[in-house]
């Protein structure tokens, strides 16, 4: 078996990395925004990281191990959800360095079903700031890595992009932002609310040229999640009651597709409680209640997004997006 050229390129490089190409990205208006959002993480993040020679997580997925790097790092650990972010984080901290190829594609799905999709981002996020708790001190102490490197992995890596993009998002845009219709005394400048987000959201659509036409619904449909990367994000801060919860992502594939193809059309059932999110649902009536009172009384006319996103809210916490299963 040949070493591939690229680890060879590479000093000291404990891991390659391949990007994906989701291949059922076009299922579903959900799978269109994942693809949006993933498409950044692989084109410029990692990107990024890779080019410089410094830290980036490994994603689990098509990606290639030495075995001295895995057994210098002291191996797989199952103490969070995110076991190959782990090992990545720990394997940097003793010097080896990361390589990703964006030229190379490999096949991969996207979960198209709402429940699947929630359970993912729950382990995504939870993870993460599980991590964050668990390995801080660690990180600080570790001898082999440079005082910025320390810095990017604490800063950049962990607390901004892991814990605090959730929270500003969501807080920001679906709590602190909303009530300010009923304060009128709390100017919030238009720049702040609605050009630099706008700018960075450009910017993060760059990956996906062809989506860029639903980027509105991507921005909806991104604060919609950012209450349970909210959430999951506390739970494994504080060590809650899910932080080690882990489900498999379910997955579609060609198979269900063939089967459905094949049965007969028929009337779909479902369970009250599988279709219905009450927390989307608070969320969204309380954005509700904030439009019209700013559409009453207010001046800056927010209005106009808080109805929007509360329809967002309402739709997905009806259940009415992704790939929908009928019960047989």
């Amino acid at each position: 078996m040949e070493m591939d050229p690229s680890l060879s390129n590479c000093p000291c490089p404990s891991s390659l990395y391949r990007q994906l190409r989701f291949m059922n990205a076009d299922e579903c208006l959900m799978t269109r925004m994942q693809e949006m959002s993933l498409d950044y993480h692989f084109t410029v993040e990692q990107e990024v990281g890779s080019s410089m020679y410094a830290f980036f997580g490994f994603n689990g997925t098509a990606g290639v191990w030495r075995i001295a790097a895995i057994e210098e790092a002291g191996g797989w650990k199952d103490r969070t959800t995110v076991e190959d972010m782990d090992l990545a984080v720990r394997a940097s901290l003793k010097g080896w360095k990361f390589l990703y190829l964006g030229d190379l594609k490999v096949k991969n799905e996207l979960p198209s079903t709402f429940k699947a999709y929630r359970y993912q981002q729950h382990r995504w996020s939870c993870g993460p700031a599980n991590l964050f708790r668990k390995m801080v001190k660690e990180i600080v102490t570790s001898k082999k890595v440079p005082f910025w490197k320390k810095v990017h992995v604490i800063y950049s890596f962990f607390f901004v992009r892991k814990i605090v993009a959730h929270l500003v998002t969501f807080f920001f845009y679906c709590i602190v932002l909303p009530a300010c219709v009923m304060v009128p005394e709390v100017y919030v400048p238009r720049w702040g609310a609605v050009y630099i987000p706008a700018i960075i959201t450009l910017l993060n659509a760059v990956g996906t040229p062809r989506s860029l036409h639903l980027m509105v619904f991507w921005i909806l449909f991104e604060n919609v999640m950012s209450l349970h990367r909210t959430k999951a994000t506390f739970i494994g801060l504080l060590e809650a009651g899910r932080v080690n919860e882990w489900v498999v992502t379910e997955k579609l594939g060609d198979a269900f597709k063939m089967i459905s193809a094949k049965k007969a059309p028929r009337k779909p059932r479902f369970k009250i409680g599988e279709r219905l999110h009450m927390l989307e649902l608070g969320v969204g009536a309380y954005l509700f209640f904030c439009g019209c009172y700013d559409i009453t009384f207010g001046k800056n006319h927010f209005f106009l997004y808080l109805f929007v996103q509360s329809l967002a809210f309402f739709i997905m916490g009806f259940g009415y997006i992704g790939t929908f299963i009928p019960s047989s």
